[in-house]
């Protein structure tokens, strides 16, 4: 388990864009989580989740260290490159499903989705639309200090750390392991959410490399709401 801390330069200075506590986040007026969605997470070095000269601080990082880095554009993200900057028809961006619902409006800063691609609305005048694929972050130095927190033994917590690196929310999930069985109890929210059926299969392996079962099941529960329960009222005699 890791706490990060991720500041980012913008106009010549250094601005908090990711941080695990609510403090920090505080203090720099940074609104980009909800109050519980802070505290340490899970993190397995390897997966490129942050920047190589990250990834290679924490490898055989102990409990306890605290490392601090700051990163060039070519170190964190990338340089931005023109060429990941395209130009549509506004005829084309208009079919996009974000663009199709009722309320829909086309601004500056919109992330679009275009052949499996995100990208950012940079401009857009009466019939084009520049968008830019680059990654935000893209041209940036980047300062980052992580703090490892405990490392995850345990086979449920385990689990539950798999879940929360590939889809979060892995409060609202429950992991049982018996007789060489994993089960999967999943929330209402998944039922319809397409994310959830992308990350799936990812927690699946991620069971099948760390907690070797023979089984793994994906439970789905359908509760009834209270009110829903109750047996409509007769109607009085006359």
């Amino acid at each position: 388990m890791v706490d990060y801390d991720i500041w980012a330069e913008s106009g010549g200075k250094m601005e908090i864009i990711d941080t695990t506590s609510l403090e920090v986040a505080k203090g720099a007026n940074w609104q980009g989580k909800k109050d519980d969605e802070f505290g340490a997470i899970p993190y397995e070095v390897g997966k490129e989740r942050l920047p190589a000269a990250i990834e290679k601080a924490l490898e055989g990082a102990k409990v306890g260290a605290i490392i601090e880095k700051d990163l060039s554009p070519a170190e964190a993200f990338g340089e931005k490159d023109p060429k990941l900057i395209e130009t549509f028809s506004l005829r084309e961006i208009a079919r996009l499903p974000e663009l199709r619902k009722e309320d829909a409006t086309l601004d500056i800063g919109m992330t679009l989705n275009i052949n499996g691609r995100k990208g950012r609305v940079v401009s857009h005048t009466a019939g084009r639309v520049r968008v830019d694929f680059n990654n935000p972050l893209a041209g940036k130095k980047i300062r980052a200090k992580m703090h490892v927190k405990e490392k995850i033994t345990t086979p449920e917590n385990i689990g539950k750390a798999i879940v929360e690196m590939e889809y979060g929310r892995s409060k609202e999930f429950a992991v049982d392991i018996k007789d060489k069985t994993v089960t999967l109890k999943v929330p209402d929210r998944t039922k319809f959410d397409m994310v959830w059926h992308v990350s799936k299969g990812r927690i699946v392996e991620g069971f099948r490399k760390y907690l070797k079962p023979e089984t793994v099941m994906i439970v789905e529960e359908y509760k009834t709401p209270a009110e829903a329960a109750k047996p409509p009222k007769e109607e009085p005699k006359t």
